[in-house]
């Protein structure tokens, strides 16, 4: 485990009843005037009480350094106890104990975010690949976090363990069955993309979610790449207008490799368009806040996994699309996906475009660019700026930073009582829309889809 950087809770009452129990004598006691709160409070938060005594020391308060014998300055040393509380009490309610189901490479990837995330402590992990958990306790020991307890169960994990959080990131087709397992259960959830593998399944998910008292997030990190998020920022405060078209295109490598080859089959992942895709179809809903109306793609396994055989099988998963979606006010999206696209400089890139010009930005250049409309044969004003990602989030993930950023959201949600930002519900109509597209496919024909009755 991490060495813990916070005082619990408890331990803090207990100093705090310490120095209160007379409030007629000194604050901090006969024998401790000097002290400005208890030794390990001091400990664990020296650095900030070491700025408020220098700030406190060039004011003329000599508190820390002189005995509280007159009224004045008792109520003085009162009233910079109570500060330095209020300052830094929120600390004592941030360490927070992790678990984590499933130990491949996005698990890796939350391991290594986790560490950066101050208050995560990492305490147990479990996978039914004991590969996977001796690889797990490697980059937890290169992460930081020792004495980290690893179960092939998670069942017998969480009962071992009083845990704060669970981060589930097993295969896509086990989400199910084992989410089930812990609705009911006083713990904060944060469950890979996609939701479930199936409508059927994400829908009874996101219905039990609405009743669920603990937090519950689903882990759509697309939007938190810092160049992502300051475009929808840019998006939403009109500076394009009102937007009629939006483009997402995504051109990259194919499929990794991943343990029993399960990523290769539509029955394992949901189909491509609900596994990578998910991911655009909840950007293109929080891009254009409404929700979709109809959807048209067409699709196909047309370069990659062709000449793989596993267990005798082909692989199904396709490796291009095209994906038209129609909104609710007549605006509409477009998704454009190539998995043979490994020689891009850019592997997404983003359009929204609105009456008054044209918003876009590329991953992961983190290029935004402006362009005002300018009329015909005007000169033209395009404008460019670069916005930057933090460099231990980026290497710390395959995914621009998003993990950094997204676990930061509920790590903090999970200690304020706060909402989830990528809701149960997300979950499920990015599912939806994955599905959707997949039936127009096979179908050639659009589906409506009504997002209304939920």
């Amino acid at each position: 485990m991490k060495p813990n950087k916070c005082v619990p809770a408890a331990r803090l009452n207990q100093d705090r009843r310490m120095h209160h129990v007379d409030g007629s004598a000194r604050v901090y006691g006969d024998n401790d005037s000097q002290r400005v709160l208890s030794h390990a409070l001091y400990q664990n938060t020296r650095v900030g009480f070491v700025k408020e005594r220098i700030r406190l020391h060039r004011l003329g308060y000599r508190l820390l350094v002189r005995p509280a014998t007159s009224s004045l300055t008792r109520n003085l040393h009162f009233m910079f106890h109570n500060f330095i509380i209020s300052r830094y009490s929120h600390a004592m309610t941030m360490q927070k104990k992790y678990g984590l189901i499933g130990a491949g490479m996005m698990g890796y990837e939350h391991i290594m975010n986790m560490a950066l995330v101050d208050g995560v402590e990492l305490v147990a992990m479990s996978d039914t690949t004991p590969s996977s958990l001796t690889a797990g306790l490697q980059i937890c020991a290169m992460s930081g976090f020792s004495d980290v307890k690893t179960y092939s169960d998670p069942m017998t994990m969480i009962a071992k363990h009083e845990l704060d959080a669970i981060i589930v990131a097993t295969p896509n087709f086990t989400h199910y069955e084992i989410v089930s397992q812990l609705m009911d259960l006083p713990i904060a959830l944060l469950v890979e993309k996609p939701l479930c593998t199936t409508v059927k399944h994400a829908r009874d998910l996101a219905v039990r979610a609405k009743n669920r008292q603990a937090l519950f997030w689903t882990g759509l990190e697309y939007r938190y790449m810092p160049p992502v998020a300051h475009f929808i920022k840019r998006v939403h405060s009109a500076e394009a207008g009102d937007i009629r078209m939006l483009s997402i295109r995504e051109h990259r490598f194919p499929f990794l490799a991943k343990v029993g080859d399960w990523n290769r089959f539509n029955e394992n992942t949901g189909g491509t368009l609900t596994e990578k895709c998910c991911h655009f179809f909840d950007l293109m809903r929080v891009i254009m806040r409404e929700e979709p109306t109809r959807i048209f793609a067409s699709g196909a396994m047309d370069v990659n996994h062709k000449d793989e055989r596993y267990a005798g099988r082909s692989p199904d998963i396709l490796d291009n699309a095209y994906v038209i979606v129609d909104f609710e006010s007549g605006a509409r999206a477009a998704l454009d996906l190539c998995m043979f696209a490994d020689g891009s400089e850019e592997q997404e890139e983003i359009y929204a475009l609105g009456d008054i010009g044209k918003l876009e930005v590329k991953i992961p250049s983190g290029r935004l660019s402006w362009s005002p409309r300018v009329g015909f044969r005007n000169p033209k004003r395009v404008e460019h700026e670069t916005v930057k990602t933090d460099a231990a989030a980026l290497k710390a993930g395959s995914h621009h930073g998003s993990t950094f950023y997204q676990l930061s959201d509920f790590h903090h949600a999970l200690c304020t009582g706060g909402p989830a930002t990528v809701t149960a519900l997300d979950g499920l109509r990015s599912v939806e829309m994955g599905a959707a597209a997949h039936r127009s496919i096979e179908t050639g024909l659009p589906v409506t889809l009504d997002f209304k009755a939920f």
